[in-house]
């Protein structure tokens, strides 16, 4: 079986002083280098995803703005793949599925940025598309939310939507675990 690494919008805007700051986005950003960087060593697939918002009226990852770039602790390497997406599934209007098939994919490594919103949109869509999935929860960040009257604090917004996903959709894992794991 074929993995790649799929990382999705580790962008600026995530991160602090951007315009939609992510808790702990720093430090999963640091988790997802270790894994690109295992992934480059051993020559194997990467994918970055990069989300452009073309929604009217939106506040963040602008075109052509700085909060729109991937973030430095990530940057792509000319030699690998860059999807740029419009939607919180990367596999939506994109090209992901057709390099993922064309790499004979057939396990993905997925870390990034929201773990409520286009990871899990993300992760849900490729298991529908067959891929065998498995998510680094702490190369992953999220963001505090509110209910009705009840503010969701950034860390159970993550632990619940990872332990949505954990079984059915994904094994969830954490950086170390799925880096000793690997073969």
């Amino acid at each position: 079986m074929s993995t790649a690494l799929i990382l999705i919008d580790i962008q600026n805007d995530y991160f602090p002083g951007g315009k939609m700051e992510l808790d702990g986005s720093t430090e999963a950003s640091l988790k997802a280098r270790e894994l690109l960087s295992f992934f480059r060593t051993r020559q194997l697939p990467v994918g970055h995803v990069r989300h452009v918002s073309k929604r009217p009226g939106a506040a963040f990852f602008l075109p052509g703005t700085e909060g729109a770039e991937i973030h430095e602790n990530v940057v792509p390497l000319a030699s690998e793949t860059v999807i740029e997406k419009n939607f919180p599934n990367s596999f939506r209007n994109t090209r992901l599925l057709d390099f993922l098939k064309e790499a004979g994919i057939s396990v993905l490594a997925i870390a990034g940025m929201m773990t409520h919103m286009c990871v899990d949109a993300t992760v849900r869509a490729a298991f529908d598309y067959g891929f065998q999935c498995t998510v680094i929860h702490d190369a992953c960040a999220a963001r505090t939310l509110s209910f009705e009257n009840a503010t969701v604090p950034a860390p159970q917004v993550h632990a619940a939507f990872l332990a949505a996903l954990a079984g059915t959709y994904a094994r969830v894992v954490s950086g170390k675990e799925f880096l000793a794991d690997f073969h």
